[in-house]
């Protein structure tokens, strides 16, 4: 029987938490905490695929920590699904303005409001930066009898001097959604970041290898797309390539479950892939972590917005001008796939 979408709106540690819902499907953002996507749950079966950090939630950036260093970033990370604007990874400086740790976005207050139907339950996000002449807004919705969360957002250059920009999101997964999962993307390479940022690592630093099997540091095949188990202690971080199409699915057969992902290709090229999954033995990590995000984004490396102008992957908005784009997060049975789009549809292979 279907159930009416609906809205609710609670505190998760003393943070203000509305949550959108139908039968199939509960999203809860944090709307002063980034706009944080803070648990995605499929209902059917009990599971929020986002990934907790042991830490959690916390006012302010700790005491010592640069207010737009990583360390405040990450004394400050719950896990969940971030969105990345205008800068990407390192903090670094942009006509002037120190750009934070991932950007901005990630780490403000956004306006909010939300509503409800039988047939939908919608939230509408808005923030204007304050180091930045940028604004970006998002609606994030559900329709009842979908296991669909529908993602539109939108950025815009209120300002009069074209700006470079990093646009990305950074959806976190954890265990035991990661247990015997699978990664299936597009993708034809697979290009390892230019330092090694753990001796866990099994790619060495810079690499540029076939996805999904490359070669390994220590000269053995590795395997990217199966995700390692609970007892091994690996950290990865590097970039997915010449991608063919905008989608991703994250498949757990024993579970029954999978979660796809679409976005417009022209818009966000490539894929950050980052695992955390107990390899690096030092802040904040620990060893205590197991973490994997596949990251559609605009541009690599992940380092810092200088270093994608650089690299000539950062884009430019004119003044006055908008760029939207269309997301499209799912659960379905797992499959071989051979496409999801922004409408939320998955397609299959047909077997032989």
């Amino acid at each position: 029987m279907s159930q009416d979408c609906v809205c609710r709106e609670n505190e998760i540690s003393g943070f203000r938490a509305i949550t959108l819902e139908n039968e199939l499907i509960a999203v809860t953002v944090l709307p002063d905490k980034g706009a944080d996507i803070y648990s995605l749950v499929s209902k059917p079966h009990n599971l929020d695929v986002l990934w907790k950090s042991p830490w959690g939630l916390t006012h302010g950036p700790v005491p010592g920590a640069a207010a737009f260093s990583e360390a405040a970033w990450l004394d400050q990370y719950e896990g969940g699904w971030q969105v990345l604007f205008p800068n990407g990874g390192d903090a670094c400086v942009y006509r002037g303005a120190p750009l934070s740790f991932h950007g901005e976005a990630s780490a403000a207050r956004w306006t909010c409001s939300h509503r409800s139907s039988a047939t939908e339950a919608a939230m509408d996000l808005t923030l204007t930066l304050r180091r930045s002449p940028f604004t970006i807004s998002r609606t994030l919705s559900l329709r009842r009898g979908e296991p669909v969360l529908h993602i539109e957002e939108s950025i815009a250059n209120l300002g009069q001097t074209p700006l470079h920009y990093m646009w990305g999101h950074h959806p976190a997964f954890g265990r035991p959604f990661l247990d015997g999962a699978r990664l299936q993307v597009p993708a034809r390479r697979f290009l390892a970041h230019d330092t090694e940022i753990s001796p866990a690592c099994r790619i060495g630093a810079g690499a540029s290898e076939p996805w999904p099997v490359a070669v390994g540091k220590n000269g053995t095949p590795v395997d990217l797309s199966i995700v390692p188990s609970a007892t091994e202690r690996v950290t990865e971080f590097g970039y997915l390539c010449d991608l063919e199409a905008g989608w991703y699915a994250l498949v757990n057969s024993a579970r029954n479950l999978a979660f796809g992902l679409a976005w417009p290709l022209e818009i966000f090229p490539f894929l950050w892939f980052w695992q955390e999954l107990g390899g690096s033995l030092d802040y904040p990590w620990y060893g205590r972590c197991s973490v994997m995000a596949v990251e559609p984004v605009t541009s690599i490396p992940g380092a810092g917005l200088g270093r994608a102008v650089a690299s000539g992957t950062a884009p430019v908005l004119r003044p006055g001008e908008t760029l939207r784009a269309k997301f499209a997060a799912m659960f379905f049975e797992p499959g071989d796939v051979e496409s999801i789009d922004t409408s939320g549809r998955v397609r299959m292979k047909m077997s032989l």
